[in-house]
Order: structure tokens, then sequence, then C-alpha cells
């Protein structure tokens, strides 16, 4: 019912950001290595995995923050304990282990 209503409006709205976000972060890249070729031959795998993994941290991050009151609701337990530190700090550790998977999937075999 409700949760999935929820649930297709933050998948539209966090794919929207991500994508913007990741297409940010890989223009990023491709233009601090025309200036200094800080990032060697294989600057084009690194800009891809930070695109492709910002995508996926700012969708998990969409559907963590909207469906962890939900789901905590569901369990009979207050959603007001669903506070905005505790689903940062789910998102950023949950965000560092998406970005160094998308990482060693993207780059085994060039850097890794």
């Amino acid at each position: 019912g409700e949760w999935w209503r929820v649930l297709r409006r933050e998948l539209a709205g966090g794919l929207m950001l991500g994508i913007i976000l990741g297409i940010v972060g890989f223009g990023r890249i491709a233009i601090w290595q025309s200036i200094t070729p800080i990032y060697g031959p294989h600057w084009l795998m690194v800009a891809l995995t930070v695109g492709v993994a910002l995508v996926g941290i700012v969708l998990w991050g969409s559907i963590a923050g909207s469906m962890l009151p939900l789901i905590l609701r569901r369990l009979g337990l207050d959603p007001a304990t669903s506070s905005a530190p505790f689903v940062a700090t789910l998102v950023d550790v949950t965000g560092l282990i998406i970005y160094f998977t998308v990482a060693l999937v993207m780059l085994r075999g060039t850097l890794l």
C-alpha cells in the first residue's frame, strides 16, 4: 500500500538526483584530468567508477531514508528513533561499502 507508493516516489527522485551527481562527479574528474594527469591513463575508468558509485549511494540513501521509518512503525517502534543523524550515519557507512564494491568490480584488472 503506502510503502510501495513512497518507494516508487523515492526511487524516481533518488535516481534523478543520483544521475545528476554522477554526471557531476564524472565531469569533475574529466576536467581535472585535462588540467593535470593526476588520475593517470585509467582516468576514464576512475571517472565511471565515481559516477556509478554516486548513483548507487544516492539511490540507497533515498530508499533508506524513506523506508526506515515505515519499517520501524511496522515493527511497533517509534519512527522518530530513525532520526536524521542515524540515517546519515547508516548511509555514510554503507556508502563507503557501495563505493569500494563498485571500485573493486569496475577497476579490477586495471588499477586493482
